[in-house]
């Protein structure tokens, strides 16, 4: 998860002769006409770090960059605040509450009891489960593959849905991952975190699956390194156990809203927080990521951010790969600054809260006059109509009994029911293959879009 930098990005600066000198550029008149906002630019629309920060266009132009650098590093510095984070030379970590975070942490409190963030449509309760379970899967996916499972997206979304038993151990990894996430939304969100439930997480996560030295999975014993299997370059070489041993009952600690601290911290925060903590630790021999992933999840649902059940924030992440990467390479190494994780996170999770929004005005808009045929000329129920419009717009696909009742959550005497109905008026064709009974798509579902 981390790269360790051969060189460093900056060369040594004097600090007392290069701010001298950039000082007396500030104070020069023909200065004053121009704006003093190189360390808004800095923040905007990224948090830099010195190898893009390099080459922006900023004000003042007539100072080099090097030392308009140190001029940020030291209004960074003034402005950050102390985290409960340690290195593994008992050094803080630090972060900023960049003043675009603001908005973005309005938007949440002031809409998650109701509405998903600024989204002005209600999420139809009858809905809600559904996306509730492909949010989750889709997270189970992406984070799995984050850490090298091997397989397609609609392979693996098709194997859960299918309910079926893992091929291999990238099958074997989704799956843990996603029953894992379930738990999470269904019962561990109630719980408070301690080392038991820490290592109950581990091991869900890593069933039946082996390390790297075909091992399996567990709470290391000594020293370990993270590396690239490509290049072959270090990722991280991770604090010694008997420090992870000690900062884990703080993490804990941290993660039940027990540890003291001088500063408010916004849950959004504390969730990105817990997540960098388990990567920088890297406690267990293998699984790291994605229970850092978990803990996000777990922390906001359990302070009632249940929006975030919807957002699969890794599928997002999955997208930049190497930023995701860089961002804790550049909190560790420029002087513990977290703001870079922080920021990065922060941006994936707005792209998240897009995209889903954009998907249910897509599917609002698609699904009116479809909903209102089914439902006034053949009375189906909400489950129905979803059924329908997915096979509409995958007619390759098919479902069974036990597959509706794990998308739904609903008994078998409910599923059987949905599904013969659908198959009497003629939009489902029945199957027998083996043991199972399969429903595919008829023709006729087409006609309820026209």
């Amino acid at each position: 998860m981390f790269f360790k930098l051969k060189k460093p990005l900056t060369k040594k600066i004097d600090l007392k002769s290069d701010l001298n000198e950039m000082m007396d550029v500030l104070r020069k008149d023909d200065f004053n006409k121009e704006p003093l906002n190189f360390d808004e630019k800095s923040s905007n629309p990224e948090y830099l770090y010195w190898d893009k920060f390099q080459y922006k266009e900023l004000i003042p132009k007539n100072i080099k960059k090097e030392k308009l650098w140190v001029m940020v590093k030291i209004l960074r510095d003034i402005r950050s605040k102390k985290t409960p984070i340690l290195d593994d030379k008992n050094n803080i970590f630090r972060w900023i509450k960049l003043s675009k975070f603001e908005e973005f942490f309005h938007n949440i409190d002031m809409n998650t009891g109701g509405k998903l963030f600024s989204s002005k449509k209600d999420i139809d309760k009858n809905n809600k489960q559904k996306l509730i379970s492909n949010g989750i899967m889709e997270e189970a996916i992406a984070s799995s593959q984050l850490e090298g499972a091997a397989t397609t997206r609609k392979v693996a979304k098709k194997f859960l849905r299918e309910n079926r038993k893992p091929k291999n151990e990238s099958e074997q990894m989704i799956l843990n991952n996603y029953l894992t996430m379930q738990s999470i939304e269904n019962e561990y969100k109630n719980r408070s975190m301690n080392m038991d439930l820490l290592l109950e997480l581990h091991k869900m996560i890593t069933k039946d699956t082996l390390t790297d030295e075909g091992k399996i999975p567990c709470l290391r014993a000594g020293g370990i390194s993270v590396i690239d299997p490509i290049n072959g370059k270090i990722y991280h070489e991770a604090p010694n156990i008997s420090f992870v041993k000690k900062e884990l009952k703080r993490l804990v600690l941290f993660a039940n809203d027990e540890l003291e601290s001088d500063n408010f911290i916004h849950p959004v925060v504390k969730a990105i927080m817990l997540h960098f903590w388990i990567g920088y630790l890297h406690p267990f021999t293998d699984g790291n990521g994605r229970l850092a992933r978990l803990f996000f999840y777990w922390y906001l649902l359990k302070n009632n951010y249940w929006a975030f059940a919807y957002l699969p924030i890794s599928k997002i992440i999955k997208k930049s790969p190497k930023q995701y990467t860089m961002s804790y390479v550049y909190s560790e190494q420029d002087d513990n600054d977290l703001t870079y994780f922080i920021d990065y996170n922060i941006r994936k999770i707005r792209l998240a809260v897009k995209e889903f929004e954009e998907y249910l005005e897509k599917e609002q808009k698609s699904n009116l006059q479809m909903n209102k045929k089914a439902r006034l000329k053949y009375n189906f129920n909400e489950r129905q109509i979803q059924l329908l419009q997915y096979l509409y717009r995958a007619p390759e696909e098919r479902t069974s009994l036990r597959m509706h009742m794990n998308i739904y959550q609903v008994s078998a005497k409910s599923a059987i029911k949905d599904l013969k109905g659908l198959e009497k008026q003629k939009f489902l064709i029945s199957k027998k293959q083996g043991r199972n009974i399969y429903y595919y798509p008829d023709d006729k579902i087409n006609k309820l879009f026209l």
